[in-house]
């Protein structure tokens, strides 16, 4: 079997094999079992309160115990970067790319301002 694929493309087999393959089985088995379920179904408000707050509680550790660059920038700058991007959420029609601009944007200034 060695001889009939090249050397140079078994890690791209194994990328398919072992990572591909089996999410995306999941994946298709979520398809299948969601197609019955209402929008507004209670578990389904259940599933989107558990992704906000696993998404809450990354920015909560992001914010408060960074690493890497990130720990370079004091911790009122960081806020502040967060503070301003929901502002920028909610003045703009909550338009999420205009949120992760200006938050970028404010992040990147107070890291150059605490230099």
């Amino acid at each position: 079997m060695s001889d009939t694929i090249p050397p140079e493309y078994w890690p791209y087999l194994t990328i398919i094999v072992a990572g591909f393959l089996p999410t995306e089985i999941w994946r298709w088995f979520a398809v299948l079992a969601a197609k019955d379920l209402r929008d507004d179904s209670e578990f389904l408000q259940w599933v989107r309160l558990v992704a906000m707050a696993l998404l809450i509680a990354v920015v909560a550790k992001l914010l408060l115990q960074p690493t890497g660059a990130l720990a370079l920038i004091p911790v009122a700058g960081r806020l502040g970067a967060v503070a301003c991007g929901l502002a920028a959420l909610f003045l703009f029609q909550r338009s999420v790319l205009a949120a992760v601009v200006v938050g970028e944007a404010m992040l990147v200034a107070a890291g150059i301002y605490s230099l």
